[in-house]
């Protein structure tokens, strides 16, 4: 690699050294280029006409496929299989047998490493490995730049500075400008061997000292440092760097002749690559922390001091996804926003930037093929819209957007004390929807008059193993003491589907959604129902609790949990401990069935909550995560409307409390559409609070009853333009 000649030359030599190595006919190195275009750049034994002219696209053939799947291949009959594809220019046809493994660097495959057998060889492992350890260094020639201008693997190269607009997903409010920074990660690996073991051992280990004392220090941060899921989150980051399994592969690596920086890299691919494949939430967050780990070990170990406190003040920071402590390598208030090409609601990085009030978006497709450091960012982080270079128009229109949500921040927050009443004298109560301690802050904030839903499950998703009971009740209490005199409803578990828990895994589902989930894993797992009510009685001793069922089909699924309620109080009572003072039991409507089952429903509880979410979403057999379905049915719809109808006057008739607790209660024109069918409680989260009580105050409700009552028998998908010109034409804030 560093001999002399040029990079082509280099690169054949290398081809013509592994086949005589690994006893070969065939050496063949395939570069990925722009447009996932697999290019043979070098080869000993196919034909020489071949390299530069033999193309493959990524998933195309033995080597597309192992460009795609990022996993090694071994044949000892290559040309037998389906996806073999014969390339008549290459005079392969002589081959039987194949081994192909990736070049990555970086999480990224930047192209294929092949050798080729006249007869049948079997590969064995020891050989996988071999050639997989090449790769990985060849991988160093091939970002290095001689190989390939990286310009030239950019996807969308041609217009990459062009003005553009991004849809992603907000996954932490906002509405910011200011200047792109690429996050780096890749760490610059000078040295790749060593003939001394111990040496590089004990510099790993100085390494991992000097990371502990790096996390602790950043777990002492002022905006972190209170309790709650963020310091979970990271708390438990901190627990990894003591993963002895960790540490065991990388002394084995420096075993085999690498350096320390070099065997943590390699570990790190190891890593990358056997979990890139992982289908579940939680397995792709516990790769972003090792991925994090290790690159600041990489850190440590090569003296790479991190730029990040050298930043600009706008700073809109770029990445794939980030792990959950990487936000703390930069100052407060440096960070304007942050925008990911991955990226969830409720992964850790999301976790902790809501925490620092970090407008955040994710899932922006394409993101960093069109973007580099220094190009100027529109975020909008409410809608989920970024802006890539914009021209003077639109940042002129953006500016204006700023200008005028300070002002309705500013007159929503004018609002925080004044009621919920509509013209007519309607008292309407908003409430919040919370799931971490940070979100109990609100309430002051926003005014809003409880927490209509609280969902437990987040602190059970942010750990490695179950919490026990004491864990769990001190952590309700918390959220008591947090609330004050204001009531809480605490949602049981609402696991399984995309809620994934580390230490109870259901297997594959083809409709997780409707499937193992909420009450009936708790019903099928009593004990884990059991230690949740208990606690839940425990924190709330001698106040009221309120629990509430999720997923509920059946009035037999509410008997039974009612029933380990009762065991639990009965429980409490038999040994003399404190017991809520007073208790309210209610499910959450989110199966369509249980709204025909009122009859024996409602005496049995003391409310009722309408989770539209998955309500609306089961009512139109319509995943809401279906990008081709998205848009396509709106919570609008006359259908939805009548069925809330129902379920509204079947309460009021009961004398139910009822409340709606999805998204549409925050949405303005859904709410008012709550409104004009009854529904006086509405739960949201804090950023509805302030325009949905706007549009209380300025809604005159006699009005509303009427106009809606007669859209409702229409045959139209939504009636949401109707709603949106009447409170134009009456003078509603929406």
């Amino acid at each position: 690699m560093a001999g002399p000649g040029t990079a082509q030359e280099r690169l054949d030599l290398i081809a013509t050294l592994i086949a005589r190595e690994l006893v070969a006919e065939v050496c063949s190195i395939y570069v990925r280029r722009a447009g996932d275009v697999l290019e043979l750049f070098a080869t000993e034994g196919l034909r020489t006409d071949a390299v530069h002219a033999t193309r493959l696209m990524v998933g195309e053939g033995l080597v597309g496929f192992v460009a795609a799947q990022a996993m090694p291949v071994a044949l000892a009959d290559a040309q037998a299989h389906p996806l073999f594809a014969y390339r008549p220019e290459t005079g392969e046809e002589r081959y039987s047998s194949l081994m192909g493994v990736p070049i990555v660097r970086g999480g990224r495959v930047l192209g294929v490493l092949v050798i080729q057998n006249q007869t049948q060889r079997n590969y064995g492992e020891e050989e996988i490995e071999i050639l997989e350890t090449t790769a990985m260094v060849l991988a160093e020639m091939v970002v290095g730049g001689d190989i390939l201008n990286l310009d030239a693997a950019r996807n969308d190269g041609e217009t990459a500075a062009l003005p553009q607009r991004l849809e992603g997903v907000p996954l932490s409010p906002g509405l910011t400008m200011g200047v792109a920074l690429v996050h780096r990660r890749r760490v610059a690996i000078e040295r790749m061997l060593s003939d001394d073991p111990e040496l590089e051992k004990e510099r790993v280990r100085l390494a991992l000292d000097a990371l502990h004392i790096q996390l602790d220090e950043a777990l002492e941060r002022p905006e972190i440092s209170a309790a709650g899921e963020h310091r979970d989150v990271l708390e438990t980051f901190r627990m990894f760097a003591d993963d002895r399994g960790w540490m065991r592969r990388i002394h084995e690596a420096i075993g085999l002749g690498f350096s320390a920086e070099a065997a943590v890299q390699r570990v790190q691919e190891d890593t990358r690559m056997r979990m890139a494949q992982a289908n579940t939430a939680l397995l792709r967050e516990r790769l972003l922390d090792f991925e994090e780990l290790t690159n600041r070990l990489l850190r440590q170990l090569v003296d790479d001091d991190d730029d990040a406190m050298q930043l600009p003040e706008n700073a809109i920071l770029v990445a794939r996804s980030l792990g959950p402590a990487e936000l703390l390598n930069y100052e407060p208030g440096v960070l304007r926003a942050v925008i990911l090409e991955e990226g969830s609601a409720n992964a850790h990085a999301t976790i902790v930037a809501r925490a620092m009030g970090i407008p955040l978006i994710g899932r922006l497709n394409g993101l960093l093929s069109r973007i580099e450091t220094g190009d100027e960012v529109l975020v909008d982080a409410e809608n989920g819209v970024v802006y890539l270079r914009p021209g003077d128009e639109v940042t002129a229109n953006f500016e204006l957007a700023l200008a005028a949500r300070g002002e309705r921040l500013e007159a929503y927050r004018s609002l925080r004390d004044s009621p919920a009443v509509t013209q007519d004298g309607t008292q309407i109560t908003l409430l919040l929807n919370a799931g971490l301690l940070a979100d109990t802050n609100h309430l002051k904030e926003t005014g809003a008059e409880g927490i209509g839903l609280y969902r437990t499950e987040i602190p059970f998703m942010m750990r490695e193993s179950y919490p026990d009971v004491a864990t769990q009740a001190a952590f309700y209490a918390r959220v008591i003491e947090d609330v004050g005199d204001k009531p809480v409803v605490f949602r049981t578990l609402d696991i399984g589907g995309d809620k994934a828990l580390p230490y109870l895994q259901g297997g594959a589902e083809e409709n997780p959604a409707m499937g193992w989930r909420a009450t009936r894993i708790a019903l099928d797992r009593p004990a884990m129902m059991r230690h949740q009510l208990r606690a839940l009685i425990t924190a709330c001793r001698e106040r009221e609790l309120s629990v509430m069922f999720p997923m509920i089909a059946q009035v037999s699924e509410l008997d039974a949990a009612r029933r380990l309620l009762d065991m639990e109080l009965e429980r409490a009572v038999g040994l003399g401990l404190a017991v809520p003072a007073h208790i309210r039991v209610g499910v959450m409507l989110e199966v369509p069935a249980l709204a025909m089952q009122f009859e024996n429903l409602l005496p049995r509880i003391d409310f009722l909550s309408v989770g539209s979410n998955d309500l609306v979403q089961f009512l139109f057999a319509s995943d809401r995560g279906n990008p081709r379905l998205e848009g396509r049915y709106d919570v609008l719809a006359p259908a939805v409307l009548n069925f809330l109808k129902k379920i509204a006057d079947s309460c009021r008739d009961s004398g139910t409390q009822l409340t709606v607790c999805g998204e549409m209660a925050g949405d303005p024109v859904a709410a008012m559409a709550l409104l004009g069918l009854g529904y006086e409680r509405l739960s949201m989260s804090a950023v509805g609070v302030g325009p949905v009580k706007a549009m209380v105050r300025s809604l005159s409700l006699n009005d509303l009853v009427g106009y809606q009552a007669r859209l409702l028998h229409s045959s139209a998908p939504s009636i949401r333009r109707h709603l949106r010109g009447f409170a134009r034409d009456h003078g509603v804030e929406v």
